[in-house]
């Protein structure tokens, strides 16, 4: 059965963007980027919520900047064409390989589990990941922690009374002090 992962950066105090919805401190240096390119290479799917895919419109048509470098380039290769579903109440038509999502979070979990597909399903977002988390969807929380603290601001992991076991399953420390640590749900 495919993987549901959350996976985002995150400060080291919690929060995905700061009080102030700022989140220039996660500008991931070249190692760290390098990392992402090869993350996105086991992606088969993406959730996310109208936030992030409004953040991350910018990808679909970035091959056309010439200031890119190759990573960049590499990076819009991976993620122009993967499948995207949007979860989004106020957005009509979306861009690209996304589409609007027809059910809930959950029934569109089933959905893609039930597919032959291949790759992970990839959750982008903390309101989004939240509501996967409370329904018990989430198998892998995946952090790149930043040596930052931001204050305040949208949280990464949700808010709500339920304990949740995790196992350890990589870490990882790049020269730039940012850590990559990424737990499996115990079942």
């Amino acid at each position: 059965m495919r993987s549901v992962t959350y996976s985002m950066s995150v400060s080291l105090d919690g929060y995905i963007v700061g009080p102030d919805g700022e989140f220039g401190w996660t500008a991931p240096d070249e190692e760290v980027f390098r990392f992402w390119i090869d993350e996105i290479r086991q992606v088969g799917v993406h959730l996310l919520g109208r936030r992030l895919y409004e953040t991350m419109l910018y990808w679909e048509n970035a091959d056309q900047d010439p200031t890119l470098d190759a990573s960049e380039l590499e990076w819009t290769a991976l993620w122009k064409p993967l499948p995207k579903v949007v979860f989004s109440t106020t957005l009509q038509a979306v861009q690209g390989q996304a589409h609007l999502a027809s059910g809930t979070l959950a029934q569109e979990i089933e959905r893609l589990r039930a597919e032959p597909a291949e790759g992970d399903i990839a959750i982008g977002g903390a309101a989004l990941a939240a509501e996967a988390a409370a329904s018990d969807l989430i198998d892998e929380y995946r952090a790149m922690v930043y040596p930052v603290l931001v204050g305040g601001g949208t949280p990464f992991f949700p808010r709500h009374e339920r304990r949740v076991d995790l196992e350890l399953a990589e870490t990882r420390t790049f020269r730039s002090n940012v850590v990559y640590l990424r737990y499996r749900v115990a079942r």
